[in-house]
């Protein structure tokens, strides 16, 4: 990894194992953090981006993948373990339910990593089983995202401990606190689950180095719920709120020159990827990305895509007073929405669970054979 990287939740307090590269060592820290994690998959997840973008040898053209691949780094959202040939990833995410996956297969490039931390006689000593379960996980985070390291060229993140979240406003200044030590210590930060402008604006305040927010999922809450003021404010000016949030916390890092990177995710169609054009980092579902990698697009001008999202949009975009406070728990905890909320929640449960099934596992699989 060229970047030490965490996946951090949003309102939720966690341990979390951080590999710094640049020293070849993980660090155990004891972490408030301020966003949360990515998949609900029983299954690995490792983001992989595509290096060539070159046009289908039938058309001769140039293919819309090509051409939005000059604005923002697309990411594919797909299952990679071995097949590093066909999708060179360039991003890793290192989480419980990447060990899941890595178990249910009968030979991975990683399946070692796994045994050598079920045979880490640290763990031998613990006292309750429980415990000596939680350290066999921890061991597996750290073994298996140092072989990613040696194979990703970019960000390799490792997941926090979701079950140590559920106290959530009191834990909210704590969070960003611990983004901004972490940052300036030189690791990196990656702030996930965030579902609204204050989780946004708070974490680009703390520093953090990646900030993601969900595009489609807010879009699903907004049909099926009311009473969010943010997301009632999006559909009054007939915008589409997980849409307008990526625009709102793109236009608010860069105008007042934040170091954040923006990453959207729960892309549900081709017209959500052409909005958000000109974002850091877009993670696209395979069947998304090859309908655009079939799809030829003339050189004619007017065929031209729009980067949406630009240094020119950032400054002409008005923010108001509230917006622009220094957010510290009390501002944080009465701006977070019901939306932010139950969906932060629903994605804790998540992880809890699949953490909770990694240690149910190896607690059936320990100790492993020959040892």
């Amino acid at each position: 990894m060229a970047t030490a990287s965490f996946h951090a939740p949003s309102l939720s307090s966690s341990s979390a194992l951080l590999l710094d590269k640049k020293s070849s060592r993980f660090q155990v820290r004891s972490l408030h953090p301020i966003a949360s994690f990515k998949s609900h998959r029983s299954y690995g997840q490792i983001r992989a981006s595509f290096t060539d973008f070159s046009a289908s040898p039938n058309t001769g053209g140039r293919t819309e993948l090509d051409a939005l691949s000059r604005y923002s780094e697309v990411v594919p959202d797909t299952v990679v373990f071995d097949d590093f040939e066909r999708f060179p990833p360039t991003a890793a995410t290192v989480s419980s339910s990447l060990l899941l996956g890595i178990c249910s297969l009968p030979d991975t490039t990683f399946k070692g990593a796994v045994d050598t931390a079920l045979a880490d006689k640290e763990c031998y000593g613990v006292e309750t089983p429980n415990a000596r379960m939680t350290c066999f996980v921890n061991k597996a985070l750290v073994n298996v995202g140092a072989e990613l390291s040696r194979l990703v060229p970019g960000r390799v993140s490792t997941e926090v401990d979701a079950r140590l979240a559920y106290d959530t406003h009191a834990i909210v200044a704590k969070g960003i606190e611990a983004a901004r030590i972490l940052e300036s210590e030189g690791i990196q930060t990656h702030m996930t689950f965030v579902y609204s402008f204050c989780q946004a604006a708070a974490a680009a305040q703390a520093g953090a180095s990646v900030i993601q927010i969900f595009v489609g999922r807010l879009r699903d809450w907004a049909r099926n719920h009311s009473g969010d003021p943010e997301i009632e404010a999006a559909l009054k000016r007939g915008e589409d709120p997980g849409l307008a949030l990526v625009t709102k916390a793109y236009n608010y890092i860069h105008k007042y020159g934040h170091k954040s990177k923006l990453m959207v995710a729960s892309i549900r169609n081709k017209q959500d990827v052409f909005n958000v054009l000109g974002v850091d980092y877009i993670i696209t579902p395979l069947k998304i990305l090859q309908a655009l990698k079939e799809s030829v697009t003339p050189d004619d001008e007017k065929y031209t895509f729009v980067k949406r999202l630009s240094s020119q949009s950032a400054t002409a975009y008005n923010f108001t007073d509230e917006e622009l406070v220094k957010w510290d728990q009390l501002s944080f905890a009465s701006a977070m929405g019901p939306a932010a909320l139950e969906l932060l929640t629903s994605g804790m449960d998540g992880y809890s669970n699949q953490a909770k099934r990694v240690e149910d596992l190896f607690g059936k699989i320990w100790p492993p054979p020959n040892v």
